[in-house]
């Protein structure tokens, strides 16, 4: 068995407030907001992306292995997006990252999560440099989600057509 000394290390065994929890926390370098959204990951699942309503974004970034994809459910009358969802096979800043796309898309028309930039969900994860690339599969999640219901619906193509997801292609 472990000591205490060996689990705090480890992170293992650590409830929220138990002592010792910030300092693995801390040990790790991830803000409380990515350890908050990689333990407690919100709209985890997914919708039949054979659903007219459902557009999907699949990316992937080959260097790490990082694989997202992100559904959003988009409201056809009014374009608004009622509901979205995630999963994502990565690190936990992958896994932060596409929590907090679903909580950002939701209640918002197509055309303004296009608006969403990767800088804008580093910056609220305070993502360090070399985890930046999790952010942008999650901006590229949401555009390649929105290009995918567009081309389903043969809503008129725009901007977002034209966004390369190369990465979700060589994965």
């Amino acid at each position: 068995m472990l000591g205490a000394a060996g689990r705090r290390v480890l992170g293992l065994g650590l409830g929220k407030g138990a002592p010792g929890a910030v300092t693995a926390t801390a040990a790790r370098g991830y803000h409380e907001r990515v350890v908050d959204h990689y333990e407690n990951p919100r709209n985890v699942g997914s919708f039949d992306k054979n659903d007219p309503s459902v557009g999907t974004g699949l990316v992937g970034a080959p260097a790490c292995g990082d694989v997202m994809k992100l559904q959003i459910k988009v409201d056809d009358d009014t374009g608004k997006i009622v509901d979205a969802c995630f999963k994502t096979f990565g690190c936990g800043s992958a896994i932060a990252s596409s929590s907090v796309a679903t909580e950002w898309v939701k209640g918002k028309h197509m055309e303004e999560v296009l608006s969403i930039k990767n800088t804008e969900i580093a910056k609220h994860l305070s993502l360090p440099p070399v985890k930046l690339h999790c952010s942008m599969l999650a901006e590229d999640a949401i555009k390649a989600a929105v290009k995918d219901y567009k081309a389903k619906n043969g809503k008129a193509t725009g901007k977002a057509e034209t966004v390369q997801t190369d990465k979700a292609s060589t994965a």
